[in-house]
């Protein structure tokens, strides 16, 4: 059999050599020529698998090593034949500490005090429900929008995208990319609702890029109709807006997701799913081993004078701060995609060993073991 990759996925070389011929080519260069004569595919979102890719091959599975599959047009494979599948949850942990290190920055250098915000979470998933646990601890009020579920699970709990806009102090959104129906997220925020919000919100996207109307943000932010916005995802990527990045509190490369950590799950979920789809031993498959970060494991802080809000905070930033990823893409935005392809190793909370000097109380060693930090303290 065979099978084309992406060779921007990590940790996959090796892992399905024993079964199949293994093709490697950048995504932009996954054409119809390539997959006539494949059985399968592993990808990312930067091939659009569709019929135009696939009419004629062979192919009878696509694999995404991603969360979001609006890259592929699943009613056509499906009816097809071709069974799809994508990696759900797999970088949930990676955008939690994306965000939570967002969160802390913004509190720091906007001033504010997080006990007296709320934070509106549109999208209460794999990935929307770790943001809202990483708020709760920071000290955020919480509020949960998510419309499917509500209508799924009943109303306790959630609240309407307008409830959202009108209570929250900071939105953030962590929603599929739908373009049309009922559940349309194709610019949930376009210029009527972003003109329904006050000049002391803020706006975070860290989903799809079309969730937000981008030139409708640009003019918002410049009339000063918000406080501020943070992108990680845009419109027209690679080729972002460079005028609408002036303008926001921090933007990224599309790398909320990209720990190791996540990047190794999404691996590992398309490798074990090729192995159920064609009954081959590397249905088990698990990564060997993950990389280290550049900074030690290892850290220590000092409790005394802190509060343990205070102290996950800085656990936090040890760990990842989102202001470098920022600076490099202000730096270059025609580098957008050599940034994600060179993105340097960040590990995740569970990586990382904490000790904690004169946490009398043992509070912030409870609440840095409930986000997944290692602790060690003086009295262990």
């Amino acid at each position: 059999m065979k099978i084309v990759c992406d060779n921007k996925i990590p940790f996959l070389k090796g892992a399905l050599e024993p079964f199949a011929e293994v093709v490697y080519l950048p995504g932009k260069e996954t054409t119809p020529d390539v997959v006539r004569d494949a059985d399968a595919i592993i990808t990312r979102t930067r091939t659009i698998c569709n019929e135009s890719l696939l009419k004629g091959s062979r192919v009878r599975m696509i694999a995404t090593a991603t969360i979001g599959y609006d890259h592929i047009d699943t009613e056509w494979c499906e009816a097809n034949g071709i069974e799809w599948t994508n990696a759900p949850g797999c970088n949930s942990w990676s955008v939690q500490q994306y965000i939570g290190s967002l969160l802390v920055t913004m509190s720091l250098e906007l001033g504010f005090d997080c006990r007296k915000m709320t934070l509106g979470v549109i999208g209460v998933g794999n990935v929307g429900s770790k943001v809202a646990r990483i708020g709760a601890l920071l000290g955020f009020n919480i509020l949960l929008c998510d419309p499917p579920r509500a209508r799924r699970e009943g109303q306790d709990g959630f609240v309407n995208p307008d409830t959202i806009i009108e209570r929250s102090d900071i939105i953030t959104c962590h929603v599929p990319l739908i373009r049309s129906g009922e559940d349309r997220t194709f610019h949930m925020f376009d210029a009527e609702r972003l003109g329904s919000m006050r000049p002391d919100q803020i706006l975070i996207n860290s989903s799809r890029g079309e969730v937000v109307d981008c030139i409708a943000l640009k003019e918002t932010l410049r009339n000063k109709g918000i406080r501020a916005a943070s992108l990680d995802v845009w419109e027209n990527e690679p080729d972002i807006d460079r005028e609408l990045l002036d303008l926001l509190f921090t933007g990224t490369p599309h790398i909320a997701g990209y720990s190791l950590d996540g990047k190794a799950n999404g691996t590992m979920m398309s490798v074990q799913a090729i192995g159920r789809r064609f009954d081959l031993s590397c249905r088990d498959w698990t990564v060997p081993e993950i990389p280290l970060p550049v900074q030690p494991v290892e850290f220590t802080i000092d409790v005394q004078g802190k509060t343990p809000r205070q102290v996950l905070g800085e656990a936090i930033l040890y760990t990842y701060r989102i202001k470098d990823d920022d600076a490099r893409l202000r730096s270059d935005t025609g580098s957008f995609e050599k940034q994600r392809a060179d993105y340097p190793v960040r590990r995740e909370f569970p990586a990382f060993t904490v000790s904690l000097e004169n946490d009398t109380d043992g509070r912030a060693a409870v609440i840095l073991r409930e986000i997944g930090f290692n602790v060690k303290q003086q009295t262990d």
